[in-house]
């Protein structure tokens, strides 16, 4: 008495440890869970705030500036109309002077007497001879000039404006000044021919001063191939090829050991890319929710420990005394139900559960015993069917002739064969046996066959050396061959071959009978592989033999699937067998 209640105390507090180790562990994941998710919830809403402002701010700044370069491509277009330019520019090469150059180049100095942020304006004839607002402070290469490289975007243009950087590589700002170039092809407008070409360097002020006028310090405006042209120098070193395109593009770096979020995109399609580097601030966290996800997680705390103490007083404890008459129960050795009082419906559910399992383990032992029955009366009648008397008979019918024909030498012969093969065949007992016994057995079997057949059966074998060993159920070779004899090789009236083969793939047995007889027809093969109990050969079929092995290896490995029957009619016929190993 004393001893049953120690375990049951015993068993007792293991559950309930449990149950506090289950819930604590509960809210320990539940908590963590918690402030995992909203830390990511709040990384998240960080970088997505910081996303959406830079896309805000490149998407207004390159507006602003797509919107002053479209000024300018404008005022471009008045230069060209200017009176005393087009009057050089007609001019022929002969007449052109100083005097009409300065013409010129006051004409044009006089329109851009209307707008700010032009450095410089350069106009080439088709002959070279140039007119520049501000020649002194840039150094030409004379060298490129005289080729077509630096204008052939722009003749390509065919009169629209094309922007590049720094008087696209034929004139160089003094002190190394990046500049951003507009240029375009002159034409007569009368003739449409085509006098020269304009280009119009834009000073970096311009840029620094919008910037100025945004209140943007963290900004910077490069050009496509790297050069600083105006805003924030100590974030040049972060450009990228990748920000050369239209769609916004995001890069996460560290300044310092903080993560700062760097975005680029280019002007339209200007040579112009704009860099932004920005903090990421707690302007996006959603405080409110997360206030919100606080309280509910307290809430959330406090239940799991109401609960904890409800299971304990109301079920741990019942079950304790449930699982103390359960292992009496187990320790008299006999599958019982149990009959014990319990508190409530639930727990008495429990117990009918129990009681029905019971019952169930039961009948599948009963059904296992009659599956074992089953097996050992099928293994019987395969056995009473192959030791037919007839077949003894006419072994020793067969002898005696021998006897009588050919001496003593070949009769002892044959009886050794006979022994050999009801040695194997009786195999002390075994069940199961190695495939290299139940390979010896047909051998034997084929001998015996051969001494009545004569030369009418060829036998060969290909057993794989490492399926020797392999342990396989007794006597599932032998029924195939003589099935492959008499309703096969002997039915088609001529000369026969059986092949008996064996390999390995992965754990799997695959073991090949092969002979060259009459064949099966689609429907014997359907009917003796069928999975379907009504569609299976009854046991008083000429087939039993075969159709006996199939259900014995079936029943030996525990599934369906374990034959093939490949057979052409007049042909040959191949059975495979496949056995886990």
């Amino acid at each position: 008495m004393g001893k049953h209640f120690f375990i049951k105390k015993d068993k007792k507090i293991s559950l309930s440890r449990s149950l506090k180790n289950v819930i604590f562990g509960l809210v320990l994941v539940v908590t963590l869970s918690f402030l995992i998710s909203t830390y990511l919830i709040a990384e998240k809403e960080r970088r997505d705030y910081g996303l959406r402002e830079s896309e805000s701010v490149l998407r207004t700044l390159s507006s602003n500036v797509d919107s002053d370069l479209r000024k300018y491509k404008e005022l471009s277009r008045i230069i060209m109309t200017e009176d005393r330019l087009v009057t050089f520019l007609r001019a022929d090469k002969d007449v052109v002077d100083m005097g009409m150059t300065n013409d010129a180049r006051y004409g044009v100095m006089d329109v851009l007497n209307v707008t700010e942020g032009v450095d410089c304006v350069m106009i080439f004839r088709e002959d070279l001879i140039m007119v520049c607002t501000n020649r002194f402070t840039y150094k030409f290469d004379t060298d490129l000039l005289e080729t077509d490289e630096w204008r052939r975007d722009i003749y390509d243009a065919n009169g629209a404006v094309v922007a590049s950087l720094n008087s696209n590589g034929v004139a160089t700002k003094a002190g190394n000044k990046n500049m951003v170039t507009l240029g375009r092809v002159i034409y007569d407008i009368d003739g449409q021919r085509r006098m020269g070409v304009l280009l119009m360097n834009l000073s970096p002020v311009i840029f620094d001063r919008m910037l100025n006028k945004l209140g943007y310090n963290d900004i910077c405006i490069m050009g496509s191939d790297g050069s600083f042209l105006a805003g924030n120098k100590n974030y040049a070193d972060y450009f990228s090829e990748d920000f050369a395109s239209e769609r916004i593009i995001h890069k996460n770096v560290r300044i310092d050991g903080s993560k700062v979020l760097v975005s680029g995109c280019q002007v339209g399609d200007a040579p112009i890319v704009l860099i932004k580097v920005s903090d990421y601030g707690v302007e996006g966290i959603p405080f409110r929710i997360i206030y919100v996800l606080l309280g509910l997680l307290l809430i959330f705390v406090l239940m799991a420990m109401f609960v904890g103490i409800f299971i304990r007083r109301n079920i741990t404890d019942p079950v304790m005394d449930l699982s103390a008459s359960m292992e009496n129960n187990k320790k008299s050795g006999d599958l019982k139900k149990i009959d014990v009082e319990v508190p409530s419906s639930e727990l008495d559910l429990l117990k009918g559960d129990y009681n029905d399992l019971i019952d169930h383990v039961n009948n599948l032992i009963e059904t296992l015993i009659d599956k074992e029955k089953t097996l050992q009366k099928a293994e019987m009648r395969v056995l009473q069917e192959q030791i037919k008397p007839h077949f003894l008979y006419n072994s020793i019918e067969t002898i005696g002739f021998m006897a009588l024909d050919s001496g003593a030498d070949k009769v002892h012969d044959a009886l050794e064969t006979l022994g050999s093969f009801y040695r194997n065949f009786l195999s002390k007992g075994d069940r199961e046996i190695p495939l290299s016994r139940e390979v010896q057995i047909v051998k034997d079997y084929l001998s015996l066959q051969k001494l009545r057949y004569g030369d009418i059966i060829e036998d060969e074998y290909d057993i794989a050396e490492d399926t020797r060993d392999f342990v396989v159920p007794k006597l599932i070779l032998q029924p195939l061959v003589e099935n492959s004899i008499y309703h096969g090789i002997r039915l088609k009236g001529e000369k026969g071959s059986i092949k008996i083969s064996s390999r390995l793939e992965g754990n799997e047995l695959h073991l090949f009978v092969r002979d060259t007889g009459v064949g099966m027809s689609e429907e014997e093969i359907k009917k003796l592989t069928s999975t379907n109990k009504e569609n299976r050969i009854q046991s008083d079929t000429e087939s039993f033999g075969l159709w006996g092995t199939i259900e014995r290896i079936r029943i030996f490995v525990g599934r369906e699937d374990i034959v093939r029957i490949e057979s052409e009619i007049g042909e040959y016929t191949q059975i495979e067998f496949i056995i886990p190993g």
